[in-house]
């Protein structure tokens, strides 16, 4: 176990994580000097390359002066967090990775603590040290403060400092010193982050802490051994939380040895391994000796704080693009999900409607977007915040947001972020003309405010948030102060319809689209909801008017993502989804039932 290494790269998001595993893989002799190796190698999933985020923990090992390094590449988003947290079994030390300009930032808080109360070794690395605008001492102070405020022992707060430029592949003791190549990185991580412990000799204990999937071997349990060794074609005992136990044979064996898996006939403690030959391994589940079954509780994980619903889809438009459309297809494919999405909760609500939490928006977004690559059609309500009952008191997720924009701005972001129930707890002067806000402030409040953030800032402002406690409930928030433009009968838009239908707010169709009755095509510019026959002909007559019609000019309709889609729907609206289309919608599509919806409702009220 002395020649072996086990490490986990954390970091706030975008501060170079996987560009640091790039050169590590790129100066050990991974790749030949004239292959072509793409950025972020280690971001394989189409999502992660489109949005330029890493969302799946991923392993990989090097080879440096005969001891061989496990690294795991981390997210560095906070609705990820849960990656993070179910990977502090695998490693024994963490790189932490800290832009020379931006400093710790709210996930850096997060990963550290977490990797803190799990007593791993701290490596910290100041990366992107070529800035023009790097600071490296004094966010070296500021690291340490960090430390100081998250309780780090005195081992801990002891922690080696490494400059680096991971787009350039350099690392140095020292920002002053001359070098050509990332020796110093792997010499501090040869001197620093401990070898595994565990006794070879003893029965065999390993944690599983991730789930992969092999077509032709099904599924993949990955997991560090603790203590004693495996071996192919092994009889161990599985022990899930549950407490369930059921003997099992080790049909295949794998380690990591660059981006590849390489099957083995045997392994022992210290080493990361993946197994398969389990149908329904999970993560959390251990692997015991037969003759000594000792199961190892698993790391807590947070609990989610955003839910929404997924609804069978039944639009006028159902099953006309998507494979998988009955709630069959929905709950299966949900199901499956939670195998390896350990921060997921699924509720049956009915055989129809299935509840989802997760850790925030994005987290539930990028479920929706891969759902529908793979065929997959429904519906979602409003992302909405989980409350909880403590001591009799209704309780609320509380996140804390930092916010950096330029002076003339501030005004107006704390105005709006004061409407959410925001509190401004801090105001620091950053670079230049800038200035660093920090607030608490509601979960709930900042659902769809990215968007308006974005508008306010005239796209310069900077805006991160991650969860903080649960507080007393402030009350109701109004966070959408207009209403939709809804169509009155189905049909395929045309020109003149929008052209009309333009004048009363923004539209999110253009010509040529086909529509439905209760399908949403635009925001009104008021605060109340009004239908718009985008349909509509313009009328013919024998009378030649005088000289040539005008053109009717079109504004280019907004753009709707799916983020945006989700901050965009009330309580009464739902977003359908599937392979091709994006469509807001009506729960109830046909105005007199809303209109009698509606009376009811204020009756009851």
């Amino acid at each position: 176990m002395k020649s072996l290494r086990n490490i986990a790269i954390v970091a706030h998001v975008d501060h170079g994580k996987t560009t640091l595993v790039d050169q590590l893989l790129k100066q050990t002799g991974y790749f030949r000097s004239n292959q072509n190796v793409p950025d972020r190698v280690m971001d394989n999933n189409d999502l992660e390359r489109e949005r330029g985020i890493t969302i799946l923990a991923k392993n990989t090992s090097i080879i440096y002066q005969d001891t061989k390094i496990n690294i795991i590449d981390t997210p560095g988003h906070a609705d990820f967090g849960g990656e993070v947290e179910r990977i502090v079994k695998m490693v024994d030390g963490v790189l932490l990775l800290v832009d020379s300009f931006e400093g710790p930032m709210p996930q850096t808080r997060f990963v550290l603590q977490k990797t803190l109360q799990a007593g791993l070794k701290p490596l910290v690395v100041i990366n992107k040290i070529d800035r023009p605008d790097a600071r490296p001492y004094d966010v070296l102070d500021e690291i340490m403060d960090l430390f100081i405020d998250l309780g780090a022992d005195d081992d801990q707060l002891d922690f080696p400092v490494i400059y680096a430029s991971a787009k350039s592949g350099l690392a140095m003791e020292d920002p002053n010193d001359e070098v050509h190549d990332m020796v110093a990185l792997l010499d501090a991580i040869m001197t620093h982050i401990p070898a595994p412990s565990g006794d070879v000799q003893s029965h065999l204990q390993m944690v599983v802490s991730s789930i992969d999937y092999d077509n032709y071997v099904g599924r993949v349990g990955v997991g560090k051994i603790a203590q004693g060794s495996i071996s192919r074609g092994q009889e161990v005992v599985v022990c899930n939380m549950d407490g369930k136990q059921q003997k099992v044979k080790i049909s295949t064996l794998y380690t990591y040895e660059g981006l590849k898996r390489t099957e083995k006939e045997y392994v022992q403690a210290g080493d990361i391994v993946a197994i398969s030959g389990i149908d329904d391994i999970c993560i959390g589940d251990t692997l015991c000796s037969p003759e000594k079954v000792a199961p190892v509780s698993f790391v807590k994980i947070d609990e989610p704080t955003i839910s929404m619903n997924f609804v069978v889809n039944d639009s006028p438009m159902a099953g006309r693009e998507g494979q998988y459309v009955t709630s069959r297809h929905l709950r299966d494919r949900l199901q499956r999900e939670l195998l390896s999405n350990i921060s997921l909760r699924i509720e049956e609500i009915t055989p129809d409607c299935f509840k989802v939490s997760g850790r925030g928006e994005l987290h539930l977004s990028i479920l929706i977007e891969t759902m529908r690559r793979e065929g997959y059609e429904f519906a979602v309500t409003r992302p909405e915040v989980i409350l909880r009952e403590i001591n009799g008191e209704i309780m609320e997720p509380v996140e804390r947001l930092f916010i950096e924009v330029p002076e003339e701005y501030v005004g107006t972001v704390i105005e709006n972020t004061g409407k959410r129930k925001g509190e401004l707890i801090n105001m620091t002067p950053s670079t230049g003309s800038n200035i660093r806000l920090e607030f608490v402030i509601p979960a709930r409040g900042l659902i769809g405010y990215r968007s308006d953030f974005l508008t306010d800032t005239r796209g310069l402002g900077i805006m991160n948030h991650i969860f903080e406690n649960y507080s007393s409930y402030t009350g109701d928030i109004v966070t959408r102060t207009r209403g939709s433009l809804v169509a009155s009968e189905a049909g395929t838009s045309i020109t003149y319809g929008l052209y009309n239908a333009q004048e009363r707010g923004s539209l999110f169709i253009g010509p040529g689209i086909e529509v439905y009755e209760g399908m949403i095509v635009g925001e009104n510019a008021r605060s109340n909801d009004i239908t718009v026959n985008v349909c509509k002909k313009k009328h013919l007559t024998n009378t030649r008017a005088s000289g040539s019609d005008e053109a009717l000019r079109l504004v280019p309709p907004l753009q709707m993502t799916l983020e945006k889609c989700l901050e965009f729907i009330k309580d009464d609206e739902l977003l359908e989804v599937t392979p091709k289309s994006l469509r807001l919608r009506k729960l109830v599509l046909e105005k007199g039932e809303r209109s009698r919806s509606s009376r009811n409702k204020t009756q009851a009220s």
